[in-house]
């Protein structure tokens, strides 16, 4: 039901700052809850972050926590990943994601996601 297209990734050097962004199209979009995870090679997935559709209590990771800001903007129709003082460990290819039940634990709406490269 719902379209997801990632942009925004790219390489910086650790310390700097990138921001996702994840365009969104289908008919659910308005009240699904939206989530950021991201997988680095030969590891799995990670969930990195999620928001309601109110926009109201965000929710991060640990390992991501006070860097990372998710938001989302109705009227574009786009969620927001805002990603400061970047480590090398948050390399990977980054997906956003939409989950239906708004209960972060069933996302089915993927996009392709997009490469982010932290370097030391």
């Amino acid at each position: 039901q719902v379209q997801l297209v990632e942009s925004g990734g790219g390489l910086v050097q650790a310390g700097g700052s990138l921001r996702l962004s994840c365009a969104a199209s289908g008919r659910t979009f308005s009240t699904d809850a939206m989530g950021w995870f991201r997988q680095a090679p030969g590891k799995e997935r990670e969930f990195v972050a999620a928001i309601r559709w109110s926009g109201s209590l965000p929710y991060y990771a640990d390992s991501v926590k006070g860097r990372f800001t998710i938001s989302r903007d109705y009227a574009k129709n786009t969620v927001s990943l805002q990603m400061n003082s970047l480590k090398p460990e948050d390399t990977a290819v980054y997906y956003c994601a939409a989950d239906p039940t708004s209960t972060y634990r069933n996302f089915d709406s993927w996009g392709q996601g997009t490469q982010v490269t932290v370097s030391s």
